[in-house]
């Protein structure tokens, strides 16, 4: 049994299309990256553009793409199975490759972990699922109130009715959206923030 917020609320999720994420979010890629047997996502920083990087760990090895131009990285088809998946591991780490080779990267995915759910100056990502098994991804900008209708102060950026929901998070700097599914990345990026000390 649920309430009638809660029915209210449901049905305003149902209600809510798929839209662009707002200003200043872009695109990364046009479209979805096909990632088959995804297993978890991560997030680290390259050590010279300064770059969010993805970490992908899946069912055919790792993968590193820049999470400003969409660029893949690097590529191990064949990683150490002792460390191939974050499970290995209790704080849920699998070890980087190319520019950060030898720096373990905390993957959020099929075996737990999460992504960071807001960011410095207050974005909030919440996934929802009034249709469950399909989870949809909230992004707002109001605290993660949702209220009103879509598109105002929040928006139902990606729907995960095809696929496995894997993780759904910002990047520690905030300048990177990521969603992964069991067989997709789709991210999203905006400019660098600054934050006086």
């Amino acid at each position: 049994m649920i309430t009638d917020y809660q029915q209210k609320l449901r049905e305003r999720y149902l209600a809510a299309t798929v839209m662009p994420a707002p200003e200043p979010w872009q695109p990364v890629m046009d479209c979805r990256t096909p990632i088959g047997g995804l297993l978890g996502v991560g997030f680290a920083v390259h050590p010279d553009s300064g770059h969010d990087l993805i970490m992908v760990v899946s069912s055919d090895g790792h993968g590193l793409f820049d999470g400003v131009t969409g660029e893949k990285i690097d590529r191990d088809r064949d990683p150490d199975p002792e460390t191939s998946t974050p499970d290995a591991h209790p704080d849920l780490t699998c070890p980087g490759l190319g520019p950060i080779a030898g720096v373990p990267v905390r993957v959020a995915g099929l075996f737990g972990g999460g992504l960071h759910s807001t960011t410095p100056d207050g974005w909030t990502l919440d996934v929802v699922s009034p249709e469950w098994p399909h989870d949809r991804v909230i992004l707002s900008a109001d605290g993660g109130s949702h209220k009103g209708p879509a598109g105002g102060t929040w928006w139902h950026v990606f729907h995960s009715e095809y696929s496995e929901l894997r993780a759904a998070g910002f990047s520690p700097s905030g300048q990177t959206l990521a969603v992964a599914t069991s067989s997709d990345l789709t991210l999203w990026t905006r400019p660098g923030l600054r934050f006086d000390d």
